[in-house]
Protein backbone atom coordinates (compact mmCIF):
# COMPACT_ATOMS: atom_id res chain seq x y z
CA UNK A 1 0.00 0.00 0.00
CA UNK A 2 1.14 3.62 -0.31
CA UNK A 3 1.67 6.17 1.90
CA UNK A 4 2.46 9.04 -0.36
CA UNK A 5 1.14 12.54 0.23
CA UNK A 6 -1.85 13.27 -1.97
CA UNK A 7 -0.62 15.34 -5.02
CA UNK A 8 -2.77 17.36 -7.00
CA UNK A 9 -3.01 17.38 -11.04
CA UNK A 10 -1.02 20.52 -12.39
CA UNK A 11 -2.79 23.81 -11.82
CA UNK A 12 -2.41 27.48 -11.43
CA UNK A 13 -2.24 28.59 -8.16
CA UNK A 14 -2.78 31.90 -5.93
CA UNK A 15 -5.16 34.50 -6.59
CA UNK A 16 -8.40 33.94 -5.27
CA UNK A 17 -7.77 30.30 -3.95
CA UNK A 18 -4.77 31.88 -2.43
CA UNK A 19 -7.00 34.60 -0.58
CA UNK A 20 -9.41 31.78 0.18
CA UNK A 21 -6.72 29.97 2.23
CA UNK A 22 -5.50 32.96 4.06
CA UNK A 23 -9.22 34.22 5.06
CA UNK A 24 -9.74 30.09 6.11
CA UNK A 25 -6.48 30.25 8.21
CA UNK A 26 -7.40 33.32 10.02
CA UNK A 27 -10.79 32.19 10.63
CA UNK A 28 -9.38 29.24 12.41
CA UNK A 29 -7.54 31.56 15.12
CA UNK A 30 -10.62 34.03 15.39
CA UNK A 31 -13.29 31.66 14.76
CA UNK A 32 -15.85 30.47 17.26
CA UNK A 33 -15.55 27.16 19.43
CA UNK A 34 -18.67 26.15 18.35
CA UNK A 35 -22.17 27.58 16.95
CA UNK A 36 -24.59 29.19 18.31
CA UNK A 37 -27.84 28.35 16.88
CA UNK A 38 -30.23 31.50 15.94
CA UNK A 39 -32.86 29.32 13.98
CA UNK A 40 -35.21 26.76 15.41
CA UNK A 41 -34.83 23.26 14.32
CA UNK A 42 -37.77 22.46 12.32
CA UNK A 43 -40.92 20.43 14.42
CA UNK A 44 -42.43 17.62 11.73
CA UNK A 45 -44.70 15.94 14.30
CA UNK A 46 -47.48 17.34 17.04
CA UNK A 47 -47.69 16.24 20.30
CA UNK A 48 -50.08 13.16 18.90
CA UNK A 49 -47.56 12.01 16.88
CA UNK A 50 -44.76 11.97 18.80
CA UNK A 51 -46.75 10.39 21.58
CA UNK A 52 -47.31 7.40 19.48
CA UNK A 53 -43.77 7.15 18.26
CA UNK A 54 -42.47 7.02 22.15
CA UNK A 55 -45.90 4.59 22.45
CA UNK A 56 -44.36 2.01 19.72
CA UNK A 57 -41.21 2.82 21.72
CA UNK A 58 -42.52 1.55 24.87
CA UNK A 59 -44.11 -1.36 22.93
CA UNK A 60 -41.07 -2.90 21.56
CA UNK A 61 -39.36 -2.72 24.69
CA UNK A 62 -41.95 -4.19 26.90
CA UNK A 63 -43.06 -6.58 24.78
CA UNK A 64 -39.96 -7.54 22.28
CA UNK A 65 -37.40 -6.22 25.08
CA UNK A 66 -33.67 -5.92 24.26
CA UNK A 67 -30.57 -8.54 24.70
CA UNK A 68 -27.83 -7.78 26.43
CA UNK A 69 -25.11 -10.46 25.41
CA UNK A 70 -22.28 -11.25 27.94
CA UNK A 71 -22.68 -8.70 30.23
CA UNK A 72 -23.69 -10.18 33.60
CA UNK A 73 -22.95 -6.76 35.26
CA UNK A 74 -25.28 -4.72 32.75
CA UNK A 75 -27.66 -7.41 33.25
CA UNK A 76 -27.39 -6.96 37.39
CA UNK A 77 -27.47 -3.19 37.16
CA UNK A 78 -31.09 -3.13 34.94
CA UNK A 79 -32.30 -6.10 37.44
CA UNK A 80 -31.60 -3.97 40.43
CA UNK A 81 -33.17 -0.83 38.56
CA UNK A 82 -36.54 -2.62 38.47
CA UNK A 83 -36.15 -4.05 34.83
CA UNK A 84 -37.71 -7.54 34.10
CA UNK A 85 -34.80 -10.24 33.10
CA UNK A 86 -35.09 -13.13 31.41
CA UNK A 87 -31.70 -14.59 30.54
CA UNK A 88 -30.21 -12.25 28.48
CA UNK A 89 -33.42 -10.36 27.45
CA UNK A 90 -34.32 -6.79 29.27
CA UNK A 91 -37.95 -6.06 29.25
CA UNK A 92 -38.83 -2.25 30.41
CA UNK A 93 -42.17 -1.10 31.17
CA UNK A 94 -43.73 2.03 29.63
CA UNK A 95 -41.49 4.80 30.55
CA UNK A 96 -39.11 3.05 32.63
CA UNK A 97 -36.18 3.43 30.55
CA UNK A 98 -36.91 7.23 29.42
CA UNK A 99 -37.16 7.80 33.28
CA UNK A 100 -33.56 5.99 33.85
CA UNK A 101 -32.18 8.61 31.29
CA UNK A 102 -33.47 11.39 33.72
CA UNK A 103 -30.00 12.15 35.55
CA UNK A 104 -28.32 12.83 32.35
CA UNK A 105 -27.41 16.49 31.77
CA UNK A 106 -28.96 18.41 28.80
CA UNK A 107 -26.07 20.18 28.24
CA UNK A 108 -22.22 19.61 28.53
CA UNK A 109 -19.15 21.12 27.74
CA UNK A 110 -16.25 19.16 26.53
CA UNK A 111 -13.23 20.22 27.47
CA UNK A 112 -9.95 21.10 24.73
CA UNK A 113 -6.41 20.97 25.13
CA UNK A 114 -6.90 24.64 24.45
CA UNK A 115 -9.33 25.80 26.65
CA UNK A 116 -10.66 28.43 23.97
CA UNK A 117 -11.73 25.55 21.70
CA UNK A 118 -14.12 23.55 24.42
CA UNK A 119 -17.57 22.79 22.89
CA UNK A 120 -20.76 23.15 23.96
CA UNK A 121 -22.85 19.92 23.22
CA UNK A 122 -26.48 20.52 24.22
CA UNK A 123 -28.95 23.33 24.23
CA UNK A 124 -28.91 25.18 21.01
CA UNK A 125 -25.40 24.71 20.22
CA UNK A 126 -24.32 23.06 16.93
CA UNK A 127 -20.58 21.35 17.12
CA UNK A 128 -19.17 19.87 13.95
CA UNK A 129 -16.88 17.13 13.26
CA UNK A 130 -15.44 15.18 10.56
CA UNK A 131 -15.86 11.49 9.23
CA UNK A 132 -15.26 8.61 11.18
CA UNK A 133 -14.29 4.78 10.71
CA UNK A 134 -13.17 4.47 7.25
CA UNK A 135 -10.81 1.58 6.59
CA UNK A 136 -10.34 3.32 3.02
CA UNK A 137 -8.64 6.75 2.21
CA UNK A 138 -9.12 8.47 -1.25
CA UNK A 139 -7.41 11.53 -3.14
CA UNK A 140 -7.38 12.29 -6.91
CA UNK A 141 -3.75 11.78 -7.64
CA UNK A 142 -3.67 7.96 -6.18
CA UNK A 143 -7.10 6.48 -6.01
CA UNK A 144 -8.40 4.32 -3.41
CA UNK A 145 -6.68 2.27 -1.04
CA UNK A 146 -6.12 1.43 2.57
CA UNK A 147 -5.74 4.09 5.17
CA UNK A 148 -2.36 4.53 7.16
CA UNK A 149 -1.77 6.64 10.09
CA UNK A 150 0.07 9.22 7.89
CA UNK A 151 -3.32 9.29 6.53
CA UNK A 152 -4.75 9.57 10.03
CA UNK A 153 -2.56 12.29 10.54
CA UNK A 154 -3.02 14.29 7.79
CA UNK A 155 -6.84 14.35 8.36
CA UNK A 156 -6.54 15.55 12.26
CA UNK A 157 -4.16 18.19 10.34
CA UNK A 158 -6.73 19.32 7.76
CA UNK A 159 -9.33 19.21 10.45
CA UNK A 160 -7.15 21.49 12.86
CA UNK A 161 -6.73 24.06 10.03
CA UNK A 162 -10.36 24.09 9.17
CA UNK A 163 -12.23 27.45 10.29
CA UNK A 164 -15.63 25.49 9.86
CA UNK A 165 -14.95 22.21 11.99
CA UNK A 166 -15.01 22.24 16.09
CA UNK A 167 -13.91 18.63 16.39
CA UNK A 168 -10.93 16.57 15.36
CA UNK A 169 -13.17 13.57 16.01
CA UNK A 170 -12.50 10.24 16.87
CA UNK A 171 -11.27 7.28 13.83
CA UNK A 172 -10.98 9.75 11.13
CA UNK A 173 -9.68 6.73 9.23
CA UNK A 174 -8.45 3.32 10.01
CA UNK A 175 -4.76 3.22 10.41
CA UNK A 176 -4.08 -0.22 8.72
CA UNK A 177 -0.62 -0.34 9.05
CA UNK A 178 -0.85 -0.46 12.80
CA UNK A 179 -1.92 -3.44 14.75
CA UNK A 180 -5.92 -3.42 15.47
CA UNK A 181 -5.11 -3.99 19.31
CA UNK A 182 -2.65 -0.52 19.11
CA UNK A 183 -3.62 1.33 16.60
CA UNK A 184 -5.69 3.26 19.21
CA UNK A 185 -2.71 4.39 21.09
CA UNK A 186 -1.80 6.48 17.77
CA UNK A 187 -4.57 8.14 17.01
CA UNK A 188 -5.96 9.07 20.25
CA UNK A 189 -1.84 11.04 20.93
CA UNK A 190 -2.46 12.27 17.31
CA UNK A 191 -5.37 13.75 18.33
CA UNK A 192 -3.58 15.21 21.21
CA UNK A 193 -0.31 15.95 19.63
CA UNK A 194 -1.57 17.71 16.30
CA UNK A 195 -4.65 19.31 17.40
CA UNK A 196 -5.68 21.29 20.32
CA UNK A 197 -9.70 20.72 20.12
CA UNK A 198 -11.82 18.04 21.76
CA UNK A 199 -11.73 14.45 20.20
CA UNK A 200 -13.06 11.43 20.78
CA UNK A 201 -11.21 8.17 22.11
CA UNK A 202 -11.56 4.22 21.29
CA UNK A 203 -14.44 1.62 21.50
CA UNK A 204 -13.41 -1.58 20.12
CA UNK A 205 -12.78 -2.88 23.17
CA UNK A 206 -13.35 -1.84 26.90
CA UNK A 207 -9.27 -1.71 27.65
CA UNK A 208 -8.37 0.52 24.52
CA UNK A 209 -11.59 3.01 25.89
CA UNK A 210 -9.69 3.16 29.52
CA UNK A 211 -6.26 3.69 27.65
CA UNK A 212 -7.94 6.83 25.84
CA UNK A 213 -9.11 7.94 28.81
CA UNK A 214 -5.86 7.54 30.84
CA UNK A 215 -4.08 9.27 27.58
CA UNK A 216 -6.57 11.98 28.77
CA UNK A 217 -5.85 12.27 32.51
CA UNK A 218 -2.01 12.73 31.31
CA UNK A 219 -3.22 16.19 29.97
CA UNK A 220 -5.62 17.12 31.88
CA UNK A 221 -4.85 15.71 35.26
CA UNK A 222 -6.68 12.65 36.73
CA UNK A 223 -9.08 14.75 38.97
CA UNK A 224 -9.77 17.25 36.56
CA UNK A 225 -10.71 14.53 34.15
CA UNK A 226 -13.38 13.14 37.30
CA UNK A 227 -14.94 16.26 37.07
CA UNK A 228 -15.18 17.11 33.54
CA UNK A 229 -15.81 15.31 30.28
CA UNK A 230 -12.64 15.74 27.88
CA UNK A 231 -13.19 12.47 25.56
CA UNK A 232 -16.15 11.17 23.68
CA UNK A 233 -16.35 7.92 23.02
CA UNK A 234 -19.05 6.45 20.03
CA UNK A 235 -20.65 3.50 20.49
CA UNK A 236 -22.81 1.33 18.51
CA UNK A 237 -25.95 -0.94 19.27
CA UNK A 238 -25.94 -4.00 17.00
CA UNK A 239 -29.16 -3.28 15.97
CA UNK A 240 -31.99 -4.48 15.58
CA UNK A 241 -32.40 -4.51 19.67
CA UNK A 242 -28.42 -6.53 19.98
CA UNK A 243 -26.36 -4.48 23.16
CA UNK A 244 -22.70 -6.63 23.06
CA UNK A 245 -20.45 -6.68 25.34
CA UNK A 246 -17.42 -4.99 23.54
CA UNK A 247 -20.13 -1.92 22.89
CA UNK A 248 -21.58 -2.19 26.58
CA UNK A 249 -17.94 -2.47 28.05
CA UNK A 250 -16.72 0.67 26.36
CA UNK A 251 -19.90 2.79 27.13
CA UNK A 252 -19.20 1.87 31.25
CA UNK A 253 -15.84 2.41 30.90
CA UNK A 254 -16.54 6.07 29.88
CA UNK A 255 -19.42 6.63 32.17
CA UNK A 256 -17.67 5.36 35.10
CA UNK A 257 -15.06 7.78 34.26
CA UNK A 258 -17.48 11.01 33.60
CA UNK A 259 -16.97 10.48 29.94
CA UNK A 260 -19.62 11.01 27.42
CA UNK A 261 -20.86 7.73 25.27
CA UNK A 262 -22.54 9.19 21.96
CA UNK A 263 -25.30 6.16 22.02
CA UNK A 264 -25.84 5.61 18.20
CA UNK A 265 -28.37 2.34 16.74
CA UNK A 266 -26.93 1.79 13.31
CA UNK A 267 -29.91 1.34 11.13
CA UNK A 268 -30.44 0.51 7.19
CA UNK A 269 -34.17 0.09 6.79
CA UNK A 270 -34.44 -3.33 5.57
CA UNK A 271 -31.65 -4.98 7.05
CA UNK A 272 -31.18 -3.81 11.20
CA UNK A 273 -34.33 -2.56 11.04
CA UNK A 274 -38.04 -2.40 8.90
CA UNK A 275 -38.29 -0.54 5.66
CA UNK A 276 -40.96 1.67 7.66
CA UNK A 277 -39.57 5.27 8.30
CA UNK A 278 -42.03 5.41 11.48
CA UNK A 279 -40.38 1.69 13.03
CA UNK A 280 -37.10 2.58 12.18
CA UNK A 281 -37.46 5.75 14.47
CA UNK A 282 -39.16 4.42 17.06
CA UNK A 283 -36.51 1.20 17.42
CA UNK A 284 -33.82 3.84 17.48
CA UNK A 285 -35.33 5.47 20.12
CA UNK A 286 -35.61 2.72 22.77
CA UNK A 287 -32.07 1.07 21.34
CA UNK A 288 -30.85 4.89 22.21
CA UNK A 289 -32.64 5.50 25.30
CA UNK A 290 -31.31 1.70 26.40
CA UNK A 291 -27.82 2.60 26.31
CA UNK A 292 -27.74 6.04 27.76
CA UNK A 293 -30.29 4.67 30.80
CA UNK A 294 -27.53 1.96 31.42
CA UNK A 295 -24.41 4.51 31.49
CA UNK A 296 -26.69 6.31 34.17
CA UNK A 297 -26.91 3.62 36.06
CA UNK A 298 -22.89 3.17 36.08
CA UNK A 299 -22.97 6.83 36.91
CA UNK A 300 -25.84 9.15 37.94
CA UNK A 301 -25.39 12.23 36.33
CA UNK A 302 -22.60 11.33 33.78
CA UNK A 303 -23.01 13.23 30.09
CA UNK A 304 -24.32 11.46 27.18
CA UNK A 305 -24.89 11.35 23.70
CA UNK A 306 -28.38 10.83 22.10
CA UNK A 307 -26.97 9.24 18.70
CA UNK A 308 -29.04 8.19 15.63
CA UNK A 309 -27.99 6.90 12.29
CA UNK A 310 -31.03 6.06 9.51
CA UNK A 311 -30.28 4.69 6.23
CA UNK A 312 -32.21 3.27 3.63
CA UNK A 313 -31.21 0.28 1.13
CA UNK A 314 -31.51 -0.34 -2.36
CA UNK A 315 -34.47 -3.02 -1.96
CA UNK A 316 -33.34 -4.79 -5.10
CA UNK A 317 -29.40 -5.16 -4.67
CA UNK A 318 -29.15 -4.62 -0.61
CA UNK A 319 -26.85 -2.00 -1.18
CA UNK A 320 -27.36 1.09 1.15
CA UNK A 321 -28.03 4.18 0.47
CA UNK A 322 -27.43 7.47 2.16
CA UNK A 323 -28.52 11.04 1.16
CA UNK A 324 -32.73 9.75 0.70
CA UNK A 325 -35.17 11.44 2.12
CA UNK A 326 -36.85 9.36 4.27
CA UNK A 327 -34.01 9.31 6.77
CA UNK A 328 -34.03 12.77 6.24
CA UNK A 329 -37.51 13.14 7.22
CA UNK A 330 -36.56 10.48 10.02
CA UNK A 331 -33.95 12.33 11.69
CA UNK A 332 -36.41 15.58 12.54
CA UNK A 333 -38.23 13.09 14.44
CA UNK A 334 -35.41 11.94 15.97
CA UNK A 335 -34.61 15.35 16.88
CA UNK A 336 -37.81 16.41 18.59
CA UNK A 337 -37.40 12.87 20.39
CA UNK A 338 -34.11 14.06 21.89
CA UNK A 339 -35.14 17.09 22.84
CA UNK A 340 -38.35 15.63 24.72
CA UNK A 341 -35.58 13.24 26.19
CA UNK A 342 -33.63 15.92 27.60
CA UNK A 343 -30.33 14.70 25.61
CA UNK A 344 -28.13 16.55 23.62
CA UNK A 345 -28.22 14.92 20.07
CA UNK A 346 -25.39 13.44 17.34
CA UNK A 347 -26.76 13.55 13.67
CA UNK A 348 -25.91 12.89 10.65
CA UNK A 349 -23.50 14.67 8.30
CA UNK A 350 -23.00 14.75 4.55
CA UNK A 351 -23.65 11.35 3.79
CA UNK A 352 -22.99 9.48 0.02
CA UNK A 353 -23.56 6.48 -1.59
CA UNK A 354 -20.42 7.92 -4.34
CA UNK A 355 -16.98 6.90 -4.56
CA UNK A 356 -16.09 9.85 -5.69
CA UNK A 357 -16.45 13.42 -4.68
CA UNK A 358 -19.26 14.17 -8.11
CA UNK A 359 -22.11 15.72 -8.63
CA UNK A 360 -24.07 12.53 -6.94
CA UNK A 361 -21.72 12.92 -3.73
CA UNK A 362 -22.82 16.52 -3.13
CA UNK A 363 -26.18 16.40 -3.79
CA UNK A 364 -26.75 13.41 -1.15
CA UNK A 365 -24.42 15.01 0.68
CA UNK A 366 -26.20 17.93 1.26
CA UNK A 367 -29.41 16.45 2.00
CA UNK A 368 -28.13 14.78 4.59
CA UNK A 369 -26.79 17.54 5.64
CA UNK A 370 -29.25 19.87 5.68
CA UNK A 371 -31.41 17.33 7.59
CA UNK A 372 -28.81 17.65 10.32
CA UNK A 373 -29.11 21.21 10.63
CA UNK A 374 -33.17 21.53 10.58
CA UNK A 375 -33.26 18.81 13.01
CA UNK A 376 -31.69 20.46 15.79
CA UNK A 377 -28.73 18.09 15.83
CA UNK A 378 -25.71 19.18 18.78
CA UNK A 379 -22.94 17.18 17.78
CA UNK A 380 -22.81 16.13 13.84
CA UNK A 381 -20.60 13.65 13.09
CA UNK A 382 -19.21 12.55 9.31
CA UNK A 383 -19.88 16.19 8.71
CA UNK A 384 -16.60 16.10 6.25
CA UNK A 385 -14.83 13.28 4.08
CA UNK A 386 -17.72 10.71 3.95
CA UNK A 387 -17.54 8.54 0.54
CA UNK A 388 -18.93 5.37 -0.47
CA UNK A 389 -21.23 4.73 2.44
CA UNK A 390 -18.79 5.53 4.70
CA UNK A 391 -15.82 2.79 3.62
CA UNK A 392 -14.18 5.94 2.43
CA UNK A 393 -12.92 9.17 3.33
CA UNK A 394 -11.72 11.54 0.99
CA UNK A 395 -9.22 14.09 0.74
CA UNK A 396 -10.87 16.46 -1.97
CA UNK A 397 -14.44 15.23 -0.60
CA UNK A 398 -13.66 16.60 2.74
CA UNK A 399 -12.14 20.02 1.54
CA UNK A 400 -15.53 20.10 -0.45
CA UNK A 401 -17.22 19.45 2.60
CA UNK A 402 -15.93 22.16 4.58
CA UNK A 403 -17.83 24.85 1.96
CA UNK A 404 -21.10 23.11 3.00
CA UNK A 405 -19.76 23.15 7.02
CA UNK A 406 -18.82 26.99 6.24
CA UNK A 407 -22.35 27.78 4.86
CA UNK A 408 -24.07 26.14 8.27
CA UNK A 409 -22.53 28.41 9.95
CA UNK A 410 -23.98 30.94 8.46
CA UNK A 411 -27.32 29.85 7.89
CA UNK A 412 -27.57 28.80 11.70
CA UNK A 413 -27.30 32.24 12.43
CA UNK A 414 -30.66 33.69 10.63
CA UNK A 415 -31.35 37.14 9.91
CA UNK A 416 -30.19 39.77 11.73
CA UNK A 417 -32.55 42.88 11.76
CA UNK A 418 -30.20 45.31 13.20
CA UNK A 419 -30.94 49.18 12.07
CA UNK A 420 -28.29 49.26 9.97
CA UNK A 421 -28.95 45.68 8.32
CA UNK A 422 -32.26 47.34 6.80
CA UNK A 423 -29.58 49.58 4.43
CA UNK A 424 -32.24 52.72 4.88
CA UNK A 425 -28.09 54.94 4.53
CA UNK A 426 -27.96 53.19 1.20
CA UNK A 427 -31.42 53.69 0.19
CA UNK A 428 -31.15 56.89 1.16
CA UNK A 429 -27.47 57.18 -1.03
CA UNK A 430 -28.44 55.63 -3.99
CA UNK A 431 -32.02 56.77 -4.57
CA UNK A 432 -34.29 55.03 -7.04
CA UNK A 433 -32.73 53.50 -10.17
CA UNK A 434 -29.04 52.85 -9.27
CA UNK A 435 -26.99 50.63 -8.05
CA UNK A 436 -25.82 49.71 -4.43
CA UNK A 437 -22.23 48.16 -5.17
CA UNK A 438 -20.34 51.52 -4.78
CA UNK A 439 -22.74 52.62 -1.96
CA UNK A 440 -21.38 53.52 1.42
CA UNK A 441 -23.36 50.89 3.21
CA UNK A 442 -21.91 47.86 0.54
CA UNK A 443 -18.36 49.20 1.46
CA UNK A 444 -19.14 48.96 5.16
CA UNK A 445 -19.92 45.45 4.55
CA UNK A 446 -17.87 44.53 2.06
CA UNK A 447 -15.98 42.04 3.15
CA UNK A 448 -18.67 40.38 5.47
CA UNK A 449 -22.06 40.53 3.74
CA UNK A 450 -22.01 37.02 1.88
CA UNK A 451 -20.42 34.03 2.89
CA UNK A 452 -17.62 32.60 0.01
CA UNK A 453 -17.38 28.84 -0.35
CA UNK A 454 -13.23 28.21 -0.90
CA UNK A 455 -13.53 25.96 -3.56
CA UNK A 456 -16.59 27.96 -5.78
CA UNK A 457 -15.76 29.15 -9.07
CA UNK A 458 -17.80 32.10 -9.65
CA UNK A 459 -15.84 34.24 -12.28
CA UNK A 460 -16.91 34.37 -15.81
CA UNK A 461 -16.04 31.32 -18.59
CA UNK A 462 -13.44 33.11 -20.45
CA UNK A 463 -11.62 33.56 -16.85
CA UNK A 464 -11.97 29.54 -15.84
CA UNK A 465 -11.00 28.48 -18.71
CA UNK A 466 -7.99 30.61 -18.82
CA UNK A 467 -6.93 29.44 -15.46
CA UNK A 468 -6.81 26.12 -16.82
CA UNK A 469 -11.03 24.94 -16.57
CA UNK A 470 -10.33 23.19 -13.23
CA UNK A 471 -13.01 21.08 -11.94
CA UNK A 472 -14.10 21.70 -8.26
CA UNK A 473 -12.27 18.18 -7.11
CA UNK A 474 -9.24 19.50 -8.82
CA UNK A 475 -9.07 23.00 -6.55
CA UNK A 476 -9.95 20.75 -3.67
CA UNK A 477 -6.91 18.76 -4.38
CA UNK A 478 -4.54 22.00 -4.28
CA UNK A 479 -6.02 23.14 -1.18
CA UNK A 480 -5.56 20.06 0.52
CA UNK A 481 -1.79 20.47 -0.25
CA UNK A 482 -1.43 23.96 0.37
CA UNK A 483 -3.68 23.51 4.16
CA UNK A 484 -1.19 20.47 4.72
CA UNK A 485 1.91 22.94 3.90
CA UNK A 486 0.66 25.51 5.82
CA UNK A 487 -0.03 23.77 8.98
CA UNK A 488 1.55 24.74 12.08
CA UNK A 489 0.87 21.93 15.27
CA UNK A 490 -0.07 23.50 18.39
CA UNK A 491 1.89 23.93 21.35
CA UNK A 492 2.16 21.10 23.92
CA UNK A 493 4.16 20.90 26.92
CA UNK A 494 7.21 18.76 26.43
CA UNK A 495 6.83 16.85 29.72
CA UNK A 496 3.22 15.70 28.61
CA UNK A 497 4.38 15.17 25.58
CA UNK A 498 7.03 12.65 26.65
CA UNK A 499 4.45 10.84 28.85
CA UNK A 500 1.88 10.47 26.47
CA UNK A 501 5.10 8.93 24.26
CA UNK A 502 6.13 7.04 27.23
CA UNK A 503 2.56 5.51 28.21
CA UNK A 504 1.71 4.47 24.12
CA UNK A 505 5.32 2.80 24.00
CA UNK A 506 4.35 0.98 27.36
CA UNK A 507 0.96 -0.20 26.79
CA UNK A 508 2.60 -1.55 22.95
CA UNK A 509 5.27 -3.48 24.53
CA UNK A 510 2.98 -4.99 27.02
CA UNK A 511 0.52 -7.24 24.39
CA UNK A 512 1.82 -8.96 20.85
CA UNK A 513 0.27 -7.72 17.63
CA UNK A 514 -2.76 -8.52 16.55
CA UNK A 515 -3.99 -7.73 13.21
CA UNK A 516 -7.57 -8.83 13.13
Amino acid sequence: MTTSEPTPARHRSGGRAGRALARAASARVQGAAFITREIPPYELLGEEGLQLVESNADQLLAEVGVEIRDDAEALQLFRDAGATVDGITVHFDPGHVRALCATAPREFTQVARNRERSVQIGGNHVVLAPTYGSPFVRDLANGRRYGTLDDFERFVKLAYSSPWLHHSGGTVCEPTDVPVNKRHLDMVYAHLRYSDRPFMGSVTAPERAADSIEMARIVFGADFVDRHCVVLGNVNVNSPLVWDATMTGALKTYARANQAPVVVPFILGGAMGPVTTAGAVAQAHAETLVGVALGQLVRPGSPAIYGNFLSSMALRSGSPTFGMPEPALGSLIVGQLARRAGLPLRCSGAFTSSKVPDGQAMSESAVSMMSALLCGANFILHSAGWLEGGLTMGYEKFMMDLDLCGAAHTYLKGVSLDHDQFAQDGFAEVGPGKHFFGSQHTLRHYETAFYEPALSDSNSFEQWRDAGELTSEQRAATMVRDTLAAYEAPPIDDAVDEELKEFVARRKAEMPDQWY
